[in-house]
């Protein structure tokens, strides 16, 4: 003790400020679907990286991996499972993974002429605010098939109205593939512009014009008196 006190003590260094880890070290190839295995579990890794080798850090809470000795990624440990940090993917996966507009664009066409005409529509002005309409109508393919869309899409084109309702629409009646209706030929004037014959139309005549004429001609006579 007195040597303790008289020649080691003045040389001992104070303790670390944070407690030591156990880590454990290994190493791994980033496999082509930008992860790589660490125990029982899967860490993805920027993709960039795919097809090297790196070495990894694991701690109870953590996982490193470096890259010739320089940190590339870090994610919180996991015991078995997979971890996929989406911004590790490359921009064109990155968009399938986040349905943006160019994911939309690239299913549209998948679909036909017609989808991808009508999702390049709906895009083509304030696209992140109608990013919702184009992804609802990619998603009714799940339930109708991409026949079904693609006609539904062609149609709601030709009715000049290519909207996800209009589409959602004419799928669950059942009318993509009716024929085309009987053009009119007034470049789809609204009714009250054909004159009184095209906009009663369809109300059965209980009067003519001549019986409408005297009873407003007698009304008035009558209210005279």
């Amino acid at each position: 003790m007195a040597v303790f006190e008289a020649v080691e003590a003045e040389t001992l260094l104070p303790l670390p400020p944070t407690p030591f880890v156990l880590a454990r070290w290994s190493t791994a190839v980033v496999g082509p679907d930008i992860h790589v295995k660490v125990g029982r579990t899967l860490y993805s890794v920027p993709w960039k990286l795919i097809g090297r080798r790196v070495d990894v850090r694991s701690t109870a809470t953590m996982v490193q991996v470096f890259l010739d000795g320089d940190l590339v990624k870090t994610h919180v440990a996991l015991e078995q499972g997979k971890r996929t940090d989406r911004t590790d993917y490359p921009p064109e996966k990155i968009a399938f993974q986040m349905r943006t507009p160019i994911w939309c664009r690239t299913q549209a066409s998948e679909v036909g002429d017609a989808c991808r005409t009508v999702v390049d529509q709906l895009l083509e002005v304030n696209a992140l605010y109608r990013l919702r309409a184009a992804q609802g109508i990619l998603g009714l393919k799940k339930k109708y098939g991409d026949a079904r869309l693609e006609a539904a899409c062609a149609r709601a084109i030709t009715v000049g109205d290519p909207s996800y309702r209009t589409i959602k629409g004419i799928l669950i009646a059942g009318t993509e593939t009716d024929p085309e209706p009987e053009s009119s030929g007034d470049a789809g004037a609204a009714a009250f512009l054909h004159g009184p014959k095209r906009l009663f139309a369809s109300v059965a005549p209980s009067e003519t014009a001549d019986e409408l004429h005297d009873d407003q001609v007698h009304g008035e006579a009558e209210g005279s008196i």
